[in-house]
């Protein structure tokens, strides 16, 4: 063809063929520009099937702008030739560029960051890619990557109906795929196990095989090899490919771990997003260009990587009563075992955000080992009789299996700080550390002498996380009952200040509210302890008064000495927000979820900074990663109402009325009188263009007791009812 013309493109030279067509470099002689021109053979325009695929990988490229995406100009045909005419790009695809050898750290983490970044774009706007690999991948002399060939894009229009772009996504319509559940599709080695099964796909199939590509890019083999097609699905579905440090021990092991996690067989324990992947790679390379380069020399001891020689797993201890009410016993003997390790300076300990993925799960050491780059892990069970508490506890290698402590502790419900105790010291003592005398008293020390104050202050922070009315007074009441069985418990009156000053600020600005937050600050502070859930409540209180630089500082102070302390990102979201300082929400977004774990409240900040700034693509997955977590909870805590109507929010958002009206009538239901409940139900109906429900929703929300007019008056959720005359007599602006 070259030479020929082509509706008014001249076609110019042949730059290669594929399984879906012949590509040549064409001039655009309307516009004088170069582009790639793609021909579907005249043989498969004649398939129904051939000639839609290629006609979606013009549809799915063509919804995206994003600079890791080939861009598509226009999809035509002239005189029975169909083609796409795209961006015309220079230099070599992956697989070109992977036959020279295996990547260097550097050039890998830069890669990998661009590809997980375009497909978070994609995936944002409703689009699978389902073919990734290096052929699909074109990179330039910069080092720039585009994804190519969306011609197995699955299409969910539902997804893409997010932050007003309803116009793109009817209700009505369903996700756009030419395939269904028991259809294989995809280039068999980069085949995540979903797709080898022919099973449904969503993102984090595209997230397995990217974690294909990257082992391939930092190995030069693939992790799952074999000489026919049978070969390698058994691999992907049932074998576990050798750890990246073994075939390449040059790179450091915390990469290992993070291709790893791309790589789980279990799509639940992979990452959940893009944006997951994404984060962890421009965190190993932050480490690495502050000259923080983990090593992944093998010790000859054990095999453990020496970076990670003394690094524990406390999963969450198992429930063996099958009492759901014992399940906040189970949770806070567990973390309060990560604070007690915390404390000893020769382990390094995973924070409780980090392990709660694992929660009520089986799995096996060596899988959370590989996944989290562990190289030990604490399991156990509690089991609770009356007054009687029997604890197993298990330290386990996670390379080898084998046990390098295990007890079983039967005591009575008043020594379990003596066994948390214990666990801590018998750790250190299988790892070999010596416990210096400072050490030694802080393992000592006790929140608390009083197990019923104890038991007390555990049930209401189960209780206050759900931050509705009736919660919130529940969790006050354990609050109250633990401080008069122990008026020395510093926690217990700091978590009193917290929920009093939430309180006022979400239901009540009766200023007994306030008054009862000061006192119980004071009381906490006076007993001379430096805890950071004290400094939570002191921000509190400020941000109540509206004293936003003081609270962020104090919240600040607080994460500095505990980065996954509760509460501390979403009061910071809040106190920036309301200072108006939107993109430094959107600056702390990777930092806030990955110390908030199953927390969702987290995601309100975010999720309205991202919208004030008018950043769609942020905004997009916020939506869509609270969705999965709060679906998640909701399953563990059907009665949670204030995350059924965030849940309605979002549904609302992504163009889903009617799960958004469901869940709406279900959290009004179960709190009709809540004024947290009733404002985030005005959201649902702002989001869906009604503005009467709106604001006779956020009226009953008033009288109930919301009073932040800050807020509202800031809430992009809200924004269909900002200027309106009903609106400004409800929330009068502070000018």
């Amino acid at each position: 063809m070259i030479g020929e013309s082509v509706s008014h493109y001249r076609i110019k030279a042949r730059l290669g063929s594929g399984g879906m067509g012949v590509v040549y470099e064409a001039e655009d002689q309307k516009l004088g520009r170069h582009v790639a021109l793609k021909f579907l053979p005249a043989e498969m325009a004649q398939d129904k099937g051939s000639l839609e695929r290629f006609q979606r990988e013009a549809r799915a490229a063509s919804a995206l702008n994003h600079p890791g995406i080939c861009t598509v100009h226009e999809i035509d045909q002239h005189e029975g030739k169909h083609f796409i005419a795209m961006e015309l790009l220079e230099g070599e695809t992956l697989a070109d560029r992977v036959r020279r050898g295996p990547f260097d750290l550097g050039a890998l983490l830069d890669t990998g960051i661009q590809i997980a970044d375009a497909l978070e774009s994609a995936h944002a706007k409703g689009i699978v890619h389902r073919d990734l690999k290096p052929a699909n991948v074109f990179v330039n002399a910069r080092g720039q990557i585009k994804i190519l060939d969306f011609g197995l894009a699955k299409i969910d229009r539902t997804r893409a109906a997010i932050a007003g772009d309803h116009s793109e996504a009817p209700t009505a319509v369903q996700p756009h795929e030419l395939t269904t559940a028991g259809t294989m599709l995809g280039t068999v080695s980069y085949m995540s196990p979903e797709q080898a099964r022919g099973q449904v796909t969503d993102a984090r199939t595209d997230l397995f095989s990217l974690g294909t590509l990257l082992y391939q890019l930092a190995t030069g083999t693939l992790p799952f090899p074999g000489e026919t097609s049978a070969v390698v699905f058994d691999a992907i579905l049932n074998r576990e490919p050798l750890p990246i440090h073994q075939v390449n021990p040059s790179l450091p092991g915390e990469l290992g771990r993070i291709v790893g996690r791309a790589l789980e067989k279990d799509r639940n324990l992979r990452h959940q997003t893009a944006t997951d992947l994404k984060t962890e790679l421009m965190r190993l390379r932050r480490e690495l260009d502050s000259g923080g380069r983990r090593s992944a020399e093998p010790d000859s001891r054990s095999g453990v990587h020496k970076a990670a020689e003394k690094s524990v797993a406390v999963l969450y201890f198992e429930n063996l009563s099958g009492v759901k009410e014992d399940e906040y016993l189970r949770d806070g003997v567990t973390e309060d075992i990560i604070s007690e390790l915390s404390k000893i300076k020769g382990l390094k300990i995973f924070a409780r955000s980090t392990v709660l993925a694992f929660r009520d799960k089986e799995v096996a050491p060596a899988q959370v080992g590989k996944q989290l780059g562990a190289a030990y892990l604490l399991t156990g069970s509690l089991r609770r009789a009356g007054q009687r508490l029997r604890i197993n506890a298990e330290l386990v290698d996670t390379q080898t299996d084998f046990p390098m402590w295990s007890e079983r502790f039967d005591r009575e419900m008043a020594d379990v700080f003596e066994v948390q105790d214990e666990i801590a010291r018998k750790i250190a003592e299988a790892l070999r550390i010596k416990l210096s005398a400072q050490e030694q008293e802080a393992l000592a020390t006790r929140p608390t002498d009083n197990l019923q104050a104890y038991d007390q202050y555990l049930r209401g922070k189960a209780y206050a996380r759900r931050l509705t009315r009736q919660d919130l007074e529940f969790a006050l009441q354990c609050f109250q009952n633990a401080v008069a069985l122990d008026p020395r418990f510093a926690l217990a009156h700091a978590a009193i200040a917290s929920s009093c000053a939430q309180y006022y600020q979400h239901f009540d600005r009766g200023p007994q509210w306030l008054e009862r937050a000061r006192a119980a600050s004071h009381e906490a502070s006076a007993l001379g302890t430096q805890a950071p859930e004290i400094l939570i409540a002191e921000a509190w209180i400020l941000y109540t008064e509206s004293q936003h630089e003081e609270a962020i500082q104090r919240v600040r102070k607080a994460i500095e000495r505990k980065p996954d302390v509760e509460g501390a990102y979403y009061l910071l979201g809040r106190a920036l927000f309301a200072a108006g300082r939107y993109q430094e929400v959107a600056d702390m977004a990777d930092a806030a979820v990955a110390a908030a774990g199953e927390d969702y409240n987290i995601y309100v900040p975010l999720h309205n900074a991202f919208g004030a700034l008018g950043k769609k693509d942020g905004l997009r997955n916020m939506v869509l990663q609270r969705i999965q977590v709060i679906e998640g909870h909701l399953k563990k805590f059907p009665e949670d109402a204030r995350g059924r109507t965030l849940l309605a929010t979002d549904y609302a958002q992504v163009g889903r009325q009617e799960d958004a009206f469901r869940e709406a009538n279900l959290a009004m239901a179960l709190r009709a009188d809540d004024a947290m409940v009733m404002y985030n139900v005005a959201c649902v109906f702002g989001q869906l263009g009604k503005p009467p429900e709106a604001l006779d929703a956020l009226r009953k929300a008033k009288e109930a007791g919301w009073k932040d007019a800050t807020w509202a008056r800031r809430d992009p959720d809200l924004a269909i009812l900002h200027g309106l005359p009903e609106f400004d007599k409800l929330y009068p602006s502070a000018d």
